[in-house]
C-alpha cells in the first residue's frame, strides 16, 4: 500500500507541477527548461506535451513552441538566437535541435571554451556561428534526428529517424540520411 501511495504522489507531482516556461493552458511539461542567462525566454503554446530538455544560452535567446506540439524524452533544444516549433509538430525521442555550432572552428578560440563552461557558462557566443531554426507546422522529426543551425523544416515535412539535416527541407517532403536528402514528395492524400 505504501508503494502505491508513493507512485500516486509522484504522478501527481509530475502532472501538476508548475511549468518552468511560459506555458499555455493544457500544456504538460515533464521535461526541463533552463534559462542560462537572464533575459532568455521559453514560450510554449496550449495543449502541448514537452518531455525534452529546453535551454536558452544568451539574454537574446528565444524558444517558441506552438499549440499541440509533442517533444519527446531526451530531446535537446539548445538555443542561442531563435528556435521556433510551429503548431502540430511532432518531435520524437533523443532529437537534437541547435541554432549554433556551440564552439568556434578556430582552435585558438575554442581552447577557452572549457574555462568558459567552468566559469558558470560565461561563453562569448559572438565567436560561434549561429542562425535561427524553424520547424514548420505539422512537421514530424523521427527519433534521433539532428537539426543544425539555419535550417527550416517545411510544413508537413517528415525527417527520417537518425537523419542529420544541414539544409532547408521543403514542405510536404520526406527526407532522410546523413546529410538528409529528399526521398519523395508527400501526395495530396498524405497531407
Amino acid at each position: 500500500m505504501v508503494r502505491v501511495l508513493q507512485v500516486v504522489i509522484a504522478w501527481i507531482r509530475r502532472k501538476f507541477r508548475p511549468c518552468p516556461a511560459e506555458c499555455g493552458e493544457g500544456t504538460e511539461f515533464t521535461g526541463s527548461a533552463e534559462i542560462r542567462q537572464p533575459g532568455g525566454r521559453i514560450v510554449v503554446g496550449r495543449d502541448s506535451l514537452i518531455a525534452g530538455q529546453l535551454a536558452t544560452e544568451t539574454p537574446e535567446s528565444r524558444i517558441e513552441i506552438g499549440d499541440n506540439v509533442f517533444i519527446g524524452a531526451d530531446t535537446i533544444i539548445d538555443c542561442v538566437t531563435t528556435i521556433r516549433v510551429e503548431a502540430d509538430a511532432l518531435i520524437s525521442y533523443q532529437c537534437l535541435i541547435s541554432d549554433s555550432d556551440n564552439h568556434s572552428v578556430r582552435a585558438s578560440i575554442r581552447k577557452r571554451d572549457l574555462a568558459d563552461w567552468r566559469n558558470g557558462g560565461q561563453h562569448d557566443w559572438s565567436t560561434t556561428a549561429s542562425a535561427p531554426v524553424t520547424i514548420g507546422r505539422g512537421a514530424w522529426l523521427g527519433a534521433r534526428a539532428i537539426i543544425l543551425k539555419g535550417v527550416t523544416i517545411g510544413e508537413g515535412a517528415v525527417v527520417g529517424a537518425g537523419s542529420v539535416v544541414t539544409r532547408d527541407v521543403p514542405p510536404w517532403t520526406i527526407v532522410a540520411g546523413n546529410p538528409a536528402r529528399v526521398l519523395r514528395t508527400l501526395g495530396d492524400d498524405e497531407r
